[in-house]
């Protein structure tokens, strides 16, 4: 906690107030009385304390307009030309624990993760209102860390307008059809960003394989960068006719791309046919720690089944979003992959979340999306 870790687990608590409330601000001292911190409490988690500063100030509706204002500032600097689609506000990593933003162009969507970030709700939507120019502020928060806060899921519509069933926003110029009450995440992978740009760079006149393919992402970039043909694997029904509309949204040749309902695992054991370019875009395969030895041989067949469709020379983009499993794990996976398939593999860049995904850096926890761009022989 001294090297700025943000969390305080229970276990380091002398004396903890079973009796606080969720969500409720605390101070967090040293045995000397010294101010460590100061943070939302949540006596029935693990993670007790959530730090929102170091320092003596009062958490109210001011403190949280400055930490809104600082995270869209950081935003204004680094998010592309031609994108109205980014994360505004990433928890941890901008100083706001629980506390996620997405912008749609002008629809955010906001999750509030723990009891710290429900109870401060009403401030960080009335900051948003005052700082962006938005039509609908809609809550989409659910997910595991939100039930072991003790929060039922909640879908609501907290400002503006009624959410309309689509939106349609811009990345890097691409147009892209996003579907925020039914997607994964609140919509779209935003932190993928890069890693799509990244793949247009390396698609001219490629075979592309889009494993896991989701809604196209991947696809509509690597055909935009000049891949011949692109193959894109997806076992949800909706979420591969969605990858179809944004391929024809963007105007792209029918005959340069295939869209295939298949379970991916499956597909790679049957098909005979070798790719030059190869993405791997998995949903988490390790959702707990238990599962890591499970999940690592998930990845490792993966791996394995991928590498042997490789065409020799072929690139491949890589990625595990799952928190257990860190970069130097995730190397080792596919090290072993390598070695069993029998292709000679050199790594060309590590590879994460976009600059709109920023974390603390003593947080590695933070770190969950890692990967890496491969050349093999």
């Amino acid at each position: 906690m001294r090297l700025g870790h943000p969390w305080v687990f229970a276990g380091a608590i002398a004396n903890l107030d079973p009796t606080l409330p969720a969500g409720a601000i605390v101070r967090v001292e040293a045995v000397d009385g010294a101010l460590l911190g100061i943070g939302s409490v949540n006596p029935r988690c693990a993670i007790a304390v959530r730090l929102l500063t170091r320092r003596e100030e009062r958490i109210d509706s001011a403190f949280v307009r400055q930490r809104v204002s600082a995270a869209l500032a950081l935003r204004s600097q680094i998010v592309p030309t031609e994108t109205d689609a980014y994360r505004c506000i990433n928890g941890e990593g901008d100083f706001l624990p629980g506390v996620v933003v997405d912008r749609y162009g002008d629809t955010l969507v906001l999750q509030c993760l723990t009891a710290g970030a429900a109870a401060m709700q009403a401030e960080i939507v009335a900051a948003l209102v005052a700082a962006i120019a938005t039509r609908t502020i809609f809550e989409r928060s659910a997910g595991s860390v939100r039930r072991e806060e003790g929060l039922a899921d909640v879908e609501r519509v907290l400002y503006g307008e009624p959410l309309p069933d689509r939106l349609i926003i811009r990345e890097h110029g691409h147009r892209f059809i996003v579907d925020v009450r039914h997607g994964q995440k609140t919509g779209l992978f935003l932190d993928q960003r890069d890693n799509r740009h990244l793949a247009k760079t390396c698609a001219a006149g490629r075979r592309v394989l889009n494993a896991f393919a989701y809604t196209g992402g991947f696809a509509v970039y690597a055909a935009a960068g000049g891949a011949r043909e692109v193959v894109s694997v997806e076992s949800s029904p909706r979420a591969l006719a969605l990858a179809r509309e944004n391929w024809q949204v963007n105007a792209l040749p029918a005959d340069r791309g295939q869209f295939v309902d298949a379970d991916v695992f499956r597909y790679l054991r049957e098909s005979g046919e070798p790719f030059d370019l190869l993405i791997l875009d998995p949903p988490a395969l390790v959702k707990h720690r238990t599962e890591v030895a499970r999940g690592a041989r998930a990845y490792k067949d993966l791996h394995l089944q991928a590498l042997r469709r490789a065409a020799p020379g072929a690139l491949m983009l890589t990625f595990s979003c799952s928190t257990h499993v860190d970069a130097v794990l995730f190397r080792q996976i596919v090290t072993g992959a390598a070695a069993d398939a029998r292709r000679e593999v050199r790594v060309l860049r590590h590879l994460g979340p976009g600059p709109d995904h920023p974390t603390n850096v003593a947080q590695i926890e933070g770190e969950y999306l890692t990967g890496l761009l491969v050349c093999v022989s």
